[in-house]
């Protein structure tokens, strides 16, 4: 069997499948039961005479057909045929393009590989992006500027001053205000041809199928473990592409994921790590460039995948270090075993993605007898002695503490348990709440039954008690 790649413009004609297999000797052969197959096909290939339309390009492993025999050109099993028309893509008929337009994306149209149908399917594509934070910023700015016809963006946070520094599409005057406002605002500046779709929730079990059925391919701008997974899912179940993207400190990594003809992130990952083993970006902090780099990493995979051009980053995980300018990349392959697209799948509908990561779901969110609010601790600071433990890194304790408090980091904090004082209430905190929870954990293994932790970390010091202390 020879197989067949299908582009992204001749897909609509075959059931969304972007590869099919064919059994047969020469390329006119291939051709003919193709359109048998799917005769849909057939205008955008033949002209009227019967011959193949002189802007349909044919590859046989990677070699032009009109360097061989044209289409007598013999192929054998395990060969890989390329069909690529410079017409006809994601809709029929494709949406023109206005003067406006030819004028705003001229240096599109002048490459060969877009050109003016390229730009119509750009015009056709819809793309959801999850989260419009540090990686949703140049992802977004990029998807419009290409000129993607319908950009959904699902965010239900708000803009916060900390944000500044690496979310680009937000400004300094928008802080306190809705992110998806502020990105529809800067969005709409950028290029009012992109039609905005807001979905100011949380992308849950319950909402993502039904967000996410409309689009073309789904981008995963997300930071934390639970959506990650759930886009992923939500990407598989509707046999959708998922651009992934992730970021931490210097170093991050893409790739693109397409279970219809490759790996998930579940063949890669197919478990989140312990709750509290890798910190978040507001915990371990993130070169404010890095998601730029990343981002635009992610909305080149997009914008080549609607065109159907180049190579993707399907069944490569690029790995980025910022520090070292180094970029490499590994080899991924799609897992047999993989609950979710392997080839006994167990996994045939969306779940509790707080639960499998092993994190609180998100209405529990009060407080516990594990936890000590600001002002009780500031009442216990002036009635007792507290051994207070701040599990921050040292770069962090800089920035500002709690008086009478002493640090030792959370990855230091087993090998240092001989200095914590059992004889007197032992309290641990840390930026907001989600380290000092584990440090509490290891406390109360390593046998300190009694300990306790600050909700809601340093933050809510500084909020409830002292504002002196720096919020970062």
């Amino acid at each position: 069997m020879t197989t067949v790649y299908i582009p992204t413009a001749l897909r609509v004609y075959t059931e969304r499948k972007s590869t099919i297999d064919i059994s047969a000797k020469t390329v006119e052969e291939l051709i003919n039961r193709f359109v048998e197959n799917y005769p849909q096909v057939k205008r955008h290939l033949f002209a009227e005479d019967g011959s193949l339309r002189n802007y349909v390009n044919i590859f046989v492993n990677d070699q032009d057909i009109r360097t061989l025999r044209g289409r007598a050109t013999e192929i054998a099993d395990r060969d890989e045929v390329s069909i690529v028309p410079s017409v006809a893509g994601g809709v029929d008929p494709l949406p023109s393009l206005t003067q406006d337009e030819i004028r705003r994306y001229s240096r599109h149209l002048i490459l060969p590989e877009v050109g003016v149908d390229g730009q119509r399917r750009l015009k056709a594509a819809s793309v959801l992006l999850v989260g419009a934070g540090g990686l949703g910023s140049p992802v977004a700015i990029y998807l419009a500027a290409a000129g993607v016809g319908r950009l959904g963006i699902v965010d239900f946070d708000r803009v916060e001053e900390s944000n500044l520094h690496r979310q680009i599409i937000h400004k300094s005057s928008r802080v306190g205000a809705s992110k998806l406002a502020s990105a529809a605002e800067t969005l709409a500046e950028i290029n009012p041809f992109t039609h905005v779709e807001r979905y100011e929730v949380a992308f849950r079990s319950d909402n993502a199928l039904e967000i996410a059925k409309d689009y073309d391919l789904v981008i995963d701008g997300t930071d934390n473990f639970p959506t990650r997974y759930l886009v992923n899912d939500v990407s598989v179940l509707l046999k959708k592409p998922n651009v992934y993207g992730s970021i931490f400190r210097f170093e991050g990594q893409a790739s693109l994921f397409w279970a219809e003809q490759g790996p998930c992130y579940r063949c890669l990952y197919p478990e989140p790590p312990p709750p509290g083993l890798v910190p978040s970006c507001a915990e371990g902090g993130v070169l404010g460039v890095l998601p730029g780099i990343i981002g635009v990493i992610q909305a080149t995979e997009a914008v080549k995948w609607i065109l159907g051009i180049g190579e993707s980053l399907l069944g490569r995980l690029l790995l980025v270090d910022a520090l070292a300018m180094r970029f490499r990349q590994v080899a991924l392959k799609k897992d047999p075993r993989c609950p979710l697209c392997g080839e006994r799948p167990t996994i045939r509908s969306l779940s509790d993605y707080e639960a499998f990561c092993g994190m609180p779901a998100r209405e529990d969110s009060g407080a516990s007898t594990d936890d000590v609010t600001a002002p009780e601790l500031a009442e216990l600071l002036k009635m007792e002695q507290i051994d207070l433990i701040d599990v921050r890194e040292p770069n962090e304790w800089d920035i500002g503490r709690i008086p009478t408090a002493r640090l030792i980091p959370l990855g230091q904090l087993m090998e240092r348990l001989n200095e914590i004082h059992g004889d007197r209430p032992i309290i641990a905190y840390c930026r907001s709440g989600g380290r000092s929870a584990t440090a509490l954990a290891m406390l109360r293994k390593a046998g300190f039954s009694s300990a306790r932790h600050l909700q809601g970390g340093i933050l809510k010091w500084s909020e409830l008690v002292d504002p002196s202390v720096p919020r970062y």
